[in-house]
């Protein structure tokens, strides 16, 4: 790994796949439920408190994912789009980052343009081969298993 990590402010992330397991349970009354694990949760917690901004972008749009945003303190939830990168953008010049400043976790094809032209690239494990190729990261974990926490421990490991 040739990035300078160090200088990561901004971790964005898709969230279906990345911080659940992409799996979508439905209530006999058609509620969806998704399940998060709080190791990623922790992940949020350890940024903020090392001053890196955290967002999630999403295409999907689903009451459930502001709640879960709002109770680990996420600075920016984008939701309803495709467009990663120009979202990741928006919030780059928002918080006056360049691109290199940011790291970006997905897992589909949605996410490749964010993940190819951010300054860390990543995808889970579970990510599909022709998105973990254009990774600068692939985790050893898969989504909803910890892989937002394992690129958070490695970019505030970089720090020290």
């Amino acid at each position: 790994m040739n990035n300078d990590l160090s200088k990561i402010r901004l971790v964005a992330t898709d969230c279906d796949g990345v911080l659940t397991d992409g799996g979508m349970y439905y209530t006999a009354d058609g509620d969806i439920m998704k399940k998060f694990n709080v190791i990623d949760g922790m992940g949020f917690v350890l940024l903020r408190e090392a001053g890196i901004k955290t967002a999630i972008i999403t295409a999907e749009k689903n009451p459930l994912l502001s709640k879960r945003a709002e109770k680990i303190k996420v600075d920016y939830l984008v939701t309803g789009t495709k467009d990663k990168l120009g979202e990741l953008k928006k919030i780059c010049e928002k918080e006056n980052l360049e691109l290199y400043q940011a790291a970006y976790i997905g897992d589909d094809i949605f996410d490749i343009p964010a993940i190819k032209k951010c300054g860390f690239g990543c995808v889970p494990m579970s990510a599909f081969e022709n998105v973990k190729k254009e990774a600068d990261y692939i985790t050893q974990r898969r989504g909803g298993e910890g892989c937002f926490r394992e690129v958070t421990n490695i970019i505030l490991e970089s720090r020290n």
